[in-house]
């Protein structure tokens, strides 16, 4: 039985998760297919890793990471939504997504986490054993994610230590084995993560003070584009001694500089109470990951194996 229109966002109705057949939708904008910005985002901290390890050959490493980071990110995103199903209806944001309206049951939506897993652990398959067991070493943060904002002011952080995991990953399947340039680049995707996800807390920040959700955007208030500049700054130090312990050169840090452009740029614009200009910016690490990429990948390839 098809759903009431009023229970039914735009979001459904057109572009790619419009195009799918009715059934089929709900699931779809479970994921969140139509906005592919989240398995970006959790994808580019391991192919930096990988590019700052030097690939060694292993291109389709990349592939891999690429559809892991699909398919975990949307099984994130439906475990999300269960948890947050009660809170989700009180928001007017997020009322109408599949599980807050009732749409999708609990059920479906666990089953369609263990397929989603499943797309997982084939991935998982192409790493060596060390990159396995670091990448399994993720999921208690992920099991704990959504109840961080309950508990903590700074839930950004906890998503930083699930988002950056990547770069944890990246390096021993390359290598075989965890390196400190992995490490550096860890904790600097942390702050990067801390920085980008409170510009797109600033959206919710009305909606969070409402159903009592702590955020770094409420926190920070008036302050917000002075606290994502110094998370970014804390970023680019960080990511620059991850190359400097590659190839310890000054010219090698120049790499990072069209990133460090462009994370300037975000926080000159960021505005505290403009929503929808943070949306923007927020989305416009697509960008700062492709920029990142670009320098380790210089790096990793400019030195021997």
């Amino acid at each position: 039985m098809n759903a009431p229109l009023d229970l039914v966002p735009d979001s459904e109705r057109r572009g790619l998760i419009g195009a799918l057949p009715a059934g089929l939708r709900p699931f779809a904008s479970l994921m969140r297919l139509d906005r592919p910005i989240g398995t970006w985002l959790l994808f580019w901290p391991c192919a930096w890793s990988v590019a700052l390890a030097g690939v060694w050959g292993q291109w389709s490493l990349f592939g891999w990471f690429l559809l892991g980071a699909f398919a975990m990110r949307s099984a994130g995103c439906v475990y999300n939504d269960l948890v947050d199903r009660k809170l989700d209806a009180q928001v007017e944001r997020t009322r109408l997504r599949p599980l807050a309206s009732g749409r999708v049951s609990v059920r479906s939506a666990w089953l369609l986490i263990g397929l989603l897993c499943a797309a997982g652990l084939v991935v998982l398959l192409q790493l060596p054993l060390v990159a396995q067991l670091v990448a399994l070493g993720s999921v208690v943060l992920v099991a704990a994610y959504p109840f961080m904002k309950r508990i903590t002011w700074w839930p950004q952080a906890w998503l930083g230590l699930v988002f950056s995991w990547g770069a944890l990953v990246g390096w021993p399947a390359v290598t075989g084995a965890l390196g400190t340039p992995a490490l550096w680049l860890y904790v600097g995707t942390v702050a990067w993560v801390v920085g980008y996800d409170t510009l797109y807390a600033i959206q919710d920040k009305e909606d969070d003070a409402l159903v009592g959700v702590r955020s770094s955007a409420r926190r920070l208030g008036r302050h917000a584009a002075l606290g994502v500049g110094l998370f970014y700054a804390m970023a680019l130090l960080l990511w620059g001694a991850a190359l400097w312990s590659v190839r310890p050169e000054w010219l090698a840090l120049l790499a990072l500089a069209p990133a460090a452009l462009h994370l300037a740029g975000q926080v000159l614009r960021a505005d505290p109470d403009n929503g929808e200009l943070a949306l923007q910016l927020f989305r416009s690490n697509r960008t700062t990951g492709l920029l990142v990429f670009l320098a380790m990948l210089v790096v990793g390839l400019s030195v021997e194996p």
